[in-house]
């Protein structure tokens, strides 16, 4: 045991110096900038990738929209004569040459371009329901990573001041340790204690800078910027689900979510589809003119054509049938996500319950706690307490303060969770 603590004297003698005056390295970098909620909602909603690509298809689903509208082109064509004996001429366009000149449009009848049309509006529909979940579910994602952000960097502020504080307590102890007033084991567990503090900081920076990294990509930030969320900290505490039922919530989220508006659209988009496959058993019409020059039984002469498919045998029954099967898929499919949708009401709604009660109860007066400490390393300079006493009562002021913002950013996540089950901002907080 006696040569355990001469090696550890030796070790920490070589680096207590700059063990006990390296103070933690900021965690603002040059390029920090601060970011409110509204600044950040507003930078996403003009520049995250994945909404610019949704909008592209909500374009593209609109532009068919105007294509299924439009009629079929006419069909021209031309045949002439390469050789006539009669005059030895090649091409004989003249009057004594044959020619012939045919213009034939085909007809859609029994609604197929108005059926077609439908089914392309409602397509457009459903993009645009999708691109809606889509700004729902990333905004989700912005909020609770700014909200996490806020307290993570409110939590190493915390270890901040926590490790300045202990690293001055050590620096003391290691000027008497040195003179011979108390004992090395003593020295030991200061030191311990400090690098457990700073190896837990360095952690939660590690967090940290994955939801830094994550958030400029969702605001398409390539500067790799450091940013450090502001947040209105009394409205925060105000939120509170005081005046909200449960079953309210729920209903408005039938009315609000996106996602199963967009199922709902698929079954319409079925139906008109359905529609489509009907018309389309009816055969178009084709309609047309002829000119013959020189080789009918009269010189010049012009006549009407009208053309129709019989339809015998092919009636498109395989695409109606198949159209009416895709009907039942996409309405339980829809009924799925409307069980979905009241299931992630409920669920959403109980843990913000619970998260919102306990934060309530909370002590989140954080001043006694400092008052406290302060008085703790006072008595422990004083020699009043024991080493024991005084790590216990870090850990213990440690521990609550990280807890607390922990219950923080957990009691946000679970209001913003209800927001997102709704599909609408109820409990807005900035």
């Amino acid at each position: 045991m006696q040569r355990l603590l001469l090696l550890l004297s030796f070790l920490l003698t070589a680096g207590g110096t700059a063990w006990a005056t390296a103070l933690p390295l900021p965690i603002a970098a040059p390029d920090t900038a601060q970011l409110t909620l509204a600044d950040a909602q507003q930078r996403f909603a003009q520049n995250n990738l994945l909404l610019l690509a949704q909008r592209y298809n909500v374009t593209a689903a609109q532009a068919q929209i105007m294509q299924a509208r439009l009629w079929d082109n006419p069909t021209l064509s031309l045949e002439q004569n390469v050789y006539n004996q009669n005059t030895n001429r090649t091409l004989d366009v003249t009057r004594q040459g044959q020619s012939i000149v045919q213009v034939q449009q085909l007809f859609a009848i029994a609604g197929r371009r108005k059926a077609a049309a439908n089914v392309a509006r409602q397509n457009a529909l459903v993009e645009q329901f999708n691109l809606e979940d889509l700004l729902r579910t990333l905004s989700y994602q912005l909020r609770t990573t700014f909200f996490d952000l806020y307290y993570k960097q409110q939590t190493v502020s915390t270890y901040d001041t926590e490790i300045r504080s202990f690293q001055r307590t050590l620096t003391a102890y290691q000027s008497q340790y040195d003179k011979g007033n108390i004992a090395l084991k003593e020295v030991i567990r200061l030191r311990a204690f400090l690098f457990d503090l700073q190896t837990e900081r360095q952690a939660l920076l590690s967090e940290i800078a994955s939801q830094e990294s994550d958030l400029r990509i969702l605001l398409r930030d390539p500067s790799g910027a450091y940013y450090r969320p502001v947040a209105n900290e009394p409205e925060l505490q105000a939120l509170s689900l005081a005046g909200y039922s449960e079953e309210q919530l729920a209903d408005t989220a039938q009315v609000t979510r996106a996602d199963l508006k967009a199922r709902q659209a698929d079954v319409e988009q079925q139906t008109q589809n359905l529609r489509l496959q009907r018309a389309l058993a009816a055969p178009d019409l084709a309609a047309g003119y002829v000119y013959d020059r020189a080789g009918s039984y009269i010189n010049n002469y012009n006549a009407v054509t009208l053309g129709i498919a019989v339809p015998v045998f092919n009636r498109n029954q395989g695409n109606i049938r198949t159209a009416q099967a895709q009907i039942e898929q996409r309405r339980a499919q829809r009924d799925q996500q409307l069980l979905t949708v009241r299931n992630d009401v409920q669920e959403a709604w109980r843990q913000a319950q619970q998260t919102d009660a306990l934060y309530q109860t909370a002590n989140r007066n954080t001043s006694d706690f400092t008052r406290l400490i302060q008085g703790i390393e006072q008595s422990y300079a004083k020699r009043n307490i024991t080493i024991v006493e005084f790590l216990d009562f870090y850990e213990s002021y440690k521990n609550n303060l990280v807890q607390l913002n922990q219950l923080r950013a957990a009691r946000l996540r679970a209001f913003e969770s209800l927001n997102f089950s709704v599909g609408r901002p109820v409990f807005n907080a900035k």
